[in-house]
């Protein structure tokens, strides 16, 4: 029998692009129909990306110390998170940490670093180490995230040889003022546009679980999707201790599941990654979340720890997927375990 998903998935592929309508429907989806969703939004994903999986990897070239008060940061002014907090890694190691990242399969790697915004001399650094990771890795994909952006420090980065450029908006315009007060709304959105201006693909997504309503989720991503972001990352918040959100659990692995589809559905032909919060809130059903999102980060995030690199490739290959730029099968077999705890030892049971 034909879901309503079915049709809607039916009419974009035809052309006619999903409405806000639309988008809430699939956001408040019965748990009975969970399926349905996933089987449409998955008739778009593979549309458009097949079976592959685009892997990312981030070097956090700065940590903590940032001026901005964004609520739902461990590295935010204010913050008490227990954090790693370090000023700028020196070439070498943030090289070392690229090259561990493009081992484990990743295309793609994200220079980040906290702060405001990059000073020219931040950007003539990020510039350099831009330029030296190309050298050591011609096809490597360079992503920056450097903060709010001014002048031609956009252009910089492009004539340096990086790609792309993460900004993200994080939430809808209508809540960005309960979640930061020290930048605005239209700061995000002009740091996105000097990226695109400059010729540097625009990355640029959202936080889901931040005490939005249904209506401002939608109202985010019709944003990304104006803003024509090539990338979309989607982010589950962490509720890190010593930061305002960090008794905040409204997420549950279904929520999260159709928070992708949707944005699968309004913006089908862009990558949707998932991002912070994957393990933490989708759990046992990140397997699933592949057939809705085309692209991950391998292992560890800015401030918090992802699950292992290898854990990663066998959810992708366990799937049915492949690692973009990969073309070898990545099917693999376990070995048996033997029992040797629990009845007739004294071992106690693995339960």
């Amino acid at each position: 029998m034909t879901s309503d998903f079915d049709r809607l998935a039916d009419a974009i592929l035809a052309g006619s692009p999903a409405t806000p309508d639309d988008a809430l429907a699939v956001l408040r989806a019965a748990d009975a129909e969970l399926l349905h969703v996933v089987a449409a939004a998955g008739r778009l994903r593979r549309a458009h990306f097949g079976n592959t999986v685009k892997v990312n990897y981030l070097v956090n070239l700065k940590s903590g110390l940032c001026p901005e008060n964004c609520n739902y940061c461990s590295q935010a002014l204010g913050s008490s998170a227990p954090i790693l907090k370090y000023s700028w890694l020196s070439q070498d190691a943030a090289l070392d940490q690229a090259a561990a990242g493009l081992h484990g399969g990743a295309c793609r790697v994200c220079l980040v670093a906290s702060g405001r915004g990059p000073s020219d001399r931040d950007v003539d650094k990020v510039a350099d180490l831009a330029g030296a990771l190309k050298r050591q890795h011609p096809d490597v994909e360079v992503c920056a995230c450097l903060g709010l952006l001014k002048d031609d420090q956009a252009q910089r980065l492009k004539d340096a040889g990086v790609d792309a450029y993460n900004h993200n908006i994080n939430t809808a315009e209508s809540h960005h003022a309960e979640i930061v007060q020290t930048h605005t709304y239209a700061d995000r959105v002009d740091t996105v546009q000097r990226a695109k201006d400059a010729g540097l693909s625009p990355c640029s997504g959202l936080i889901a679980g931040l005490g939005e309503t249904d209506e401002q989720l939608v109202e985010a991503l019709f944003a990304l999707r104006e803003l024509d972001s090539d990338s979309i990352p989607v982010n589950f918040l962490i509720p890190f201790d010593g930061t305002p959100f960090q008794h905040t659990w409204d997420l549950t692995p279904t929520r999260c599941l159709l928070v992708l589809a949707m944005a699968r559905f309004v913006c089908p032909d862009r990558e949707i990654r998932i991002a912070g919060g994957r393990e933490l809130h989708l759990r046992s059903v990140q397997s699933i979340a592949l057939h809705l999102a085309n692209s991950i980060f391998l292992g560890d995030y800015l401030t918090s720890e992802g699950q292992e690199a290898e854990r990663d490739l066998e959810l992708i290959r366990d799937g049915g997927f492949v690692v973009l730029g990969s073309e070898q099968d990545l099917a693999q077999r376990a070995e048996p375990a033997i029992r040797r705890r629990g009845a007739g030892t004294d071992v106690l049971p693995n339960a």
